[in-house]
């Protein structure tokens, strides 16, 4: 074969090779969206090779180097350029103008703001994205709802405890030092007089079950009556009996079980249900 038709064969592999390169639409096997021929080096690669061939089967005797190097060099830039325009694009479903395959929030509404992964800005780490937070700039750490407000909580109401009522054993009779204490106690209470509470007693274990709730509730009804005498509104206190449930300490030493034998007092919202006496 002469050069020309050697050139003519080349030229035209050059031309169905690349074609096939840039335009094939058979799907890739190997996962990456791209066939390994559509690869730029070996698009190059492969264009470099037919191109200097055909150079130099076109060329004269003496020509034949410089035709094949300018083919080589034209070949592997026209394959480069065919299949870079092959290389498939990853779309934007979203178009928050990260593509899909590293998107970790698909589908955010057009126009929000998003990070490098595709999620929405949370400015103040509450949770709640900035385009839905009501209340931006939240303190770290703070509860929120939906809307990234704080949540707000109705204040608690923490019990007293009278560690200074006592109760000799199996009585309801209250000691002088325990009248001090609830003296202490009454002048709070008038002093606040929205305030209601309840008055909880309390026993230890010696006795059965049935009869230490009864005597809490004898106990109980003491502290609520001396309240009464020093002006503490009847209708602001009410009183239950939890008998030896609820313990605070053992009842396995005479110490423990003088802290069980005790009253406390709870605040309690106005018309709350209770036991009352």
């Amino acid at each position: 074969m002469n050069k020309s038709a050697t050139g003519l064969a080349l030229g035209s592999a050059l031309v169905l090779g690349l074609a096939g390169c840039a335009s094939s639409d058979t799907a890739p096997t190997d996962g990456t969206g791209s066939h390994w021929y559509q690869s730029k080096v070996v698009c190059g690669i492969a264009g470099g090779l037919i191109g200097g061939g055909a150079g130099y089967s076109v060329t004269g005797h003496h020509d034949e180097g410089t035709g094949a190097a300018i083919g080589a060099v034209a070949g592997a830039t026209a394959a480069a350029l065919l299949c870079h325009h092959n290389t498939p694009a990853v779309a934007d479903s979203d178009g928050d103008g990260v593509p899909d395959n590293i998107d970790q929030c698909p589908g955010t509404p057009a126009g929000v703001a998003v990070d490098a992964k595709g999620c929405p800005l949370d400015s103040d780490g509450d949770g709640v994205p900035d385009y839905l937070d009501k209340c931006p700039g939240t303190p770290a750490g703070t509860e929120v709802d939906a809307q990234g407000c704080p949540v707000e909580k109705a204040p608690e109401k923490p019990t007293l405890v009278l560690n200074d009522i006592h109760f000799a054993f199996d009585s309801s009779r209250l000691s002088a030092d325990s009248q001090q204490t609830l003296n202490v106690v009454a002048q709070r209470l008038v002093a606040n007089p929205d305030v209601a509470v309840r008055v909880e007693g309390y026993t230890d274990s010696i006795g059965t079950s049935a009869y230490n709730k009864r005597l809490s509730q004898r106990r109980a009804d003491a502290v609520s009556s001396y309240l009464s005498t020093q002006g503490v509104a009847a209708s602001r206190l009410t009183t239950i009996g939890y008998g030896e449930s609820h313990p605070v300490a053992t009842n396995a030493t005479r110490a423990g079980r003088a802290q069980n034998r005790r009253v406390e007092i709870a605040p309690v919202d106005t018309g709350a249900d209770s036991s009352s006496n």
